[in-house]
């Protein structure tokens, strides 16, 4: 088990910001690449007032450029140039050329994975600063032309006739075929997940007219607030759809889906030494992290595993837990895994989730920290969790803490 007390090698978060989330190819962030999106939080995340311009006045700066020592951008959909795009990104913003930069790609966790690396860097020591951030632009990367523009680069013969072919070749599953295997396997029907989707747009239409998303939220030149929540969904308009990936018997639709989506988060992290040193705030503490594998077919139960792994390692229980950000990627997934877990339903996405939000493949591991801390702070709970499924079939979850709930504000 964890050791719980404070410890100089914590990793600590003190700063988190997202860009608003824009509907893919018809939103406000349509027109800019990836490398624009990621330039805007990476610059953002550095100042004591991200909602601020750019500023290249000192004192505006929580942390200087100079101090990061490394940095690792989660991204799913962008050419292997992207490598070089998102370090052009960084140095555009000031951060010098003696900061480092990797990318990671864990599918949908690869935000997540992004500040992992960070944070996981942070506790062993090899840096005392850095950046976890996450991004996508499904407009300028469209998700359906992925395969057809880098096929998976395998001996298909050899794939097809090994022991376990059938699961090797599940990996190939379409992400929507999946969403409807788990609705089959676990019965659920059509109502039960357009009643999950309309929810999540309830919640998000709420939290964002109560303004709970300003804090969070560095614009994009003009685009200051996610364009994608429809406050008038309801069941009835919901069941108006047709299914998408079995048009016969399916229950999965547009409607009770993720929307395809434009995006990036980022979250500076440091030493807990480090930041007593500078005497910065600690917004929250990461905790535990855990991802575990589950059958490609059915990827979407992912976090009925990742997260009671992440909980054991940091000794905790589900019930301990004051707000889970849990993805959805489909409605389909994500009701199985809170129900199969028997989450209390308030306690999940209090503001919306994927469906409503969207979800910026890249981006969303991130982009969930930054809600969820600003959740939590908003509402003094001390202990977070962050989980979502991973295409080919896993699932990823983190534990984060808020210390001191009572000057959470």
């Amino acid at each position: 088990m964890a050791d719980t007390s404070p410890h100089p090698r914590d990793a600590v978060i003190v700063q988190a910001i997202r860009t608003p989330l824009c509907r893919a190819r018809k939103g406000g962030l349509a027109q800019h690449p990836p490398a624009t999106l990621l330039s805007t939080v990476l610059g953002g995340v550095l100042l004591k007032d991200p909602s601020s311009s750019s500023s290249s006045n000192s004192s505006d700066f929580l942390v200087s450029p100079s101090d990061i020592q490394d940095i690792c951008i989660g991204n799913v959909l962008s050419p292997p140039t992207s490598a070089v795009s998102f370090r052009m990104a960084a140095l555009s913003v000031n951060i010098p050329h003696t900061t480092s930069l990797s990318t990671t790609n864990r599918q949908c966790s690869s935000g997540l994975q992004a500040v992992a690396n960070i944070a996981h860097a942070i506790r062993c020591g090899s840096i005392d600063i850095g950046i976890g951030a996450g991004v996508e632009s499904m407009s300028t990367n469209p998700m359906h032309e992925l395969y057809q523009k880098f096929p998976p680069e395998v001996d298909w013969d050899t794939m097809q006739h090994c022991h376990n072919s059938q699961e090797v070749m599940d990996c190939l599953i379409p992400m929507g075929v999946t969403s409807e295997n788990v609705a089959k396997k676990y019965n659920l029907d059509r109502l039960t997940l357009d009643t999950f989707a309309a929810k999540s747009h309830q919640k998000a239409a709420r939290a964002q007219s109560a303004g709970k998303f300003t804090s969070e939220i560095i614009p994009v030149g003009t685009i200051t607030q996610d364009d994608g929540i429809r406050p008038t969904t309801t069941v009835e308009k919901l069941a108006k759809l047709q299914p998408v990936f079995d048009k016969q018997n399916g229950s999965t639709t547009a409607g009770n889906s993720s929307r395809l989506t434009d995006g990036a988060a980022a979250i500076l992290l440091m030493s807990r030494e480090e930041a007593n040193k500078r005497n910065i705030p600690i917004l929250g503490v990461w905790k535990s992290f855990a991802v575990e594998g589950v059958p490609p077919k059915i990827m979407g139960v992912g976090p009925v595993y990742a997260i009671p792994s992440a909980l054991q390692k940091a000794n905790l229980r589900t019930e301990d837990v004051d707000v889970y950000e849990i993805n959805e990627a489909f409605a389909s997934q994500a009701y199985y895994s809170i129900h199969t877990l028997k989450l209390d339903e308030t306690k999940v996405n209090p503001n919306g989730g994927g469906i409503a939000l969207g979800h910026p493949l890249g981006c969303t591991g991130a982009r969930m920290i930054v809600t969820l801390l600003n959740e939590m702070r908003r509402e003094r709970k001390r202990l977070g969790v962050v989980s979502m499924c991973i295409g080919t079939g896993m699932g990823a979850a983190a534990v984060l803490e808020v210390e001191d709930v009572r000057s959470a504000l």
